[in-house]
């Protein structure tokens, strides 16, 4: 028995240490969603690619937006501030030069990108339209469908009520617009005979209203309107029904038949 007991293999309990190896799964990316709009710095970046390639003048002009406000705060820095005793006022007038750059950057970048916006739908039907939709300032109301429109020429008349009174605004030539603006004059002025109404031309004469300064042009009128009465007036106005199809020529709807069925 001691023999047999000798001759068992002892196991050995230590544990022998084993090092487990990691396995790294490659994590599959994923695909980049097309309809995700793109950052803030890239719509800038697109914005400034636009307006150059519609104006040629927009890069010095926002290179001289930037500079001289820069220009102006190291001009303070150096005059206020001594660089060596001042420290802290000297950084602080560049920053606030740098900032006011890029403050008068922006301001330049979105006014000539809108110039250069509206430069491309100028002289087509519904510009002004949009102009009415993008761009009308505060208490101004205005509808981008217009109030008459000529199918042979597709010139158009918009209307908009806001602090200056009742502004038409006639979209193509002069000469052909004239009309349809007294018409509609009359027309308004039958149901608001004490609200003053102006014209505005936008098309391709001389004297008429470039595109990108509609929304200027109405905000010198004289002020004649309150917000109450501008909401008065423009749901006075929406009642008269001139979006709404007219009845077709040679028809008379009380003579109409109702077809017999089969």
């Amino acid at each position: 028995m001691r023999n047999a007991a000798q001759s068992r293999p002892v196991e050995d309990k230590r544990q022998i240490p084993v090092r487990s190896a990691r396995i790294l799964v490659p994590m599959a990316r994923k695909p980049k969603d097309p309809n995700k709009e793109p950052g803030r710095i890239k719509q800038m970046w697109q914005v400034l690619q636009m307006t150059r390639r519609y104006d040629s003048l927009a890069v010095w002009y926002l290179a001289l937006a930037f500079l001289l406000p820069v220009l102006v705060g190291l001009a303070l820095a150096f005059l206020f501030a001594n660089p060596t005793d001042q420290i802290i006022g000297f950084v602080l007038f560049i920053v606030a030069g740098l900032l006011g750059g890029l403050l008068a950057f922006l301001i330049v970048l979105g006014r000539r990108a809108e110039k250069a916006a509206y430069s491309q739908i100028a002289g087509q039907p519904g510009a002004v339209g949009a102009v009415l939709k993008s761009s009308l300032r505060r208490g101004w109301t205005a509808s981008e469908m217009p109030v008459a429109v000529s199918p042979k020429t597709q010139d158009a008349v918009y209307r908009a009520v806001g602090r200056g009174g009742i502004v038409l605004i006639g979209e193509g030539p002069r000469s052909r617009t004239q009309r349809m603006l007294d018409d509609e004059r009359r027309s308004v002025a039958r149901m608001l005979p004490n609200v003053p109404i102006n014209f505005l031309y936008v098309g391709p004469d001389e004297d008429s209203v470039p595109l990108h300064r509609v929304a200027n042009r109405m905000g010198k009128f004289k002020t004649v309107l309150r917000k109450a009465e501008i909401l008065a007036v423009s749901n006075r106005l929406n009642s008269l029904g001139k979006n709404q199809l007219p009845i077709p020529k040679g028809i008379d709807p009380f003579k109409v038949r109702s077809s017999r069925p089969r």
